[in-house]
């Protein structure tokens, strides 16, 4: 059965050069796929799927591919595939602020309007801290088991003087995995009205 994670490893396979366009645009029209995401990890797919899910949203039934490019650098080579000049489907993409150069560049190659671009200022961890606050973090943190884990790691030295939400920022990319989980678990923690905008705006333009 064909579903959208064929679609997305045809995808992957087909920007390494694995693999062609043609039985990518052939699973496209399957399912049928109508706009791509482009993301920079598997962290920004984990929270954008989980806004969709806690607002009823079936972005797969919608035809709507989340995906993740393995880096923002990636995303002129994504988009000239898979834009006007290639798949021909609508682009959107997430990014922060350093990497907007990347993006806007590689949306103007392939075509596609930068109005679907949506930026953070640092990156979407940043965001997420910053609507819910260090205090609700650290709880959440403390709830996923990992207290102790962030004690050790705020007694580091190169963690003393830095601002609580830099630390927390530099916690969830220290262990494999950690950013892909509290991807998801910060966005269901938050509370409707402090939804980031970045975030959000993305969700309503899909």
């Amino acid at each position: 059965m064909t579903d959208m994670g064929a679609f997305r490893d045809a995808v992957a396979a087909w920007v390494g050069g694995g693999g062609d366009g043609g039985s990518v645009a052939e699973l496209a029209a399957l399912l049928p796929v109508r706009t791509v995401v482009l993301l920079e990890g598997l962290s920004d797919v984990a929270a954008v799927n989980a806004l969709a899910a806690r607002r009823g949203r079936d972005l797969e039934a919608d035809g709507v591919c989340v995906l993740s490019m393995g880096g923002a650098m990636n995303v002129g080579r994504f988009a000239r595939l898979l834009g006007v000049d290639g798949l021909g489907v609508r682009l959107v993409g997430l990014c922060d602020e350093r990497e907007l150069p990347y993006y806007v560049r590689g949306f103007e190659q392939a075509g596609a309007a930068e109005e679907g671009i949506f930026v953070c200022a640092a990156d979407l961890e940043d965001e997420l801290i910053r609507a819910l606050g260090v205090a609700r973090v650290g709880e959440l943190v403390r709830g996923e088991g990992e207290l102790r884990a962030l004690e050790i790691f705020l007694q580091q030295p190169a963690q003393q003087g830095r601002a609580p939400e830099q630390q927390f920022r530099r916690f969830l990319g220290t262990k494999k995995g950690r950013k892909i989980r509290y991807g998801r678990v910060l966005v269901e923690a938050l509370d409707d009205d402090r939804v980031p905008g970045p975030l959000d705006a993305l969700l309503a333009s899909l």
